[in-house]
């Protein structure tokens, strides 16, 4: 499948990482991530958010800008991934949302999951490690000089994970049953010099692996349908009015 990537620079931590910006990508800025961008010397295609963690000057090109309101349902994050998959991106890189504040950390795994709900892939980078996830389907890492000691771990996001195959791996799980308050998936390593594979046949699985192991092929084994739905840019209606009730 030929789809377009998006790479997104949000506002969380950044390390002393690559930064990757391929040919021909969508590239947002969410919120404090146009700080990095302007650092990095990277043009951002759309910038969004409510810039409540942005140091630097607004964005002054409101032909490229989407403002929302502070008080809303959709994280910064969401929103920009929103756009993207709108402009029809289907695999998301996203930068500084991986450290800080481990809410932030969390939310940012979850719509990994989302992303993969819907036929999509977004990988997290940061400090070392990538995080994804893949549902109903498989990551297929080529063969390289693994360094011992560098994890690989997989857990389930769904309540239940089942079929899952971890061959080439140091544990090589086979045909596997997952469930979300399980563990046994964390710790793995790849072999060097072995291509190895993590799928999964009915679920959805949070992968972390190093990030200087090569980036996986993705393989769907169906189908996926709906989105990530409208961008939105009103104030939560979950808000009480007035004294909120007090």
């Amino acid at each position: 499948m030929n789809e377009q990537t998006c790479v997104i620079f949000a506002a969380g931590e950044y390390y002393d990482d690559p930064i990757d910006v391929p040919d021909g990508a969508f590239v947002i800025a969410a919120d404090g991530g146009l700080d990095h961008t302007h650092t990095l010397g990277v043009r951002a295609d759309v910038v969004i958010g409510d810039f409540d963690s942005l140091h630097g000057a607004r964005p002054a090109d409101a032909d490229r800008t989407i403002t929302l309101p502070s008080e809303k349902d959709d994280p910064d994050l969401l929103s920009a991934m929103k756009v993207g998959w709108s402009r029809g991106c289907r695999t998301f890189h996203i930068y500084g949302a991986l450290g800080g504040r481990i809410d932030h950390t969390i939310s940012s795994i979850q719509l990994t999951a989302l992303l993969a709900h819907h036929g999509g892939i977004g990988f997290l980078h940061g400090d070392g490690t990538i995080v994804t996830a893949i549902r109903d389907g498989a990551l297929s890492f080529a063969a390289h000089d693994a360094a011992p000691g560098r994890m690989v771990s997989v857990f389930a996001h769904t309540d239940v994970a089942r079929g899952v195959n971890e061959p080439g791996l140091k544990y090589e799980l086979v045909d596997g049953t997952l469930t979300s308050d399980m563990v046994q998936g964390v710790s793995n390593e790849f072999r060097a010099d072995v291509p190895a594979e993590i799928n999964v046949h009915d679920g959805t699985l949070i992968v972390t692996f190093p990030a200087e192991a090569p980036m996986p092929r993705v393989t769907r084994y169906h189908g996926f349908g709906g989105d990530l739905g409208a961008l939105d840019t009103d104030v939560s209606p979950l808000l009480v009015a007035g004294d909120h009730g007090m």
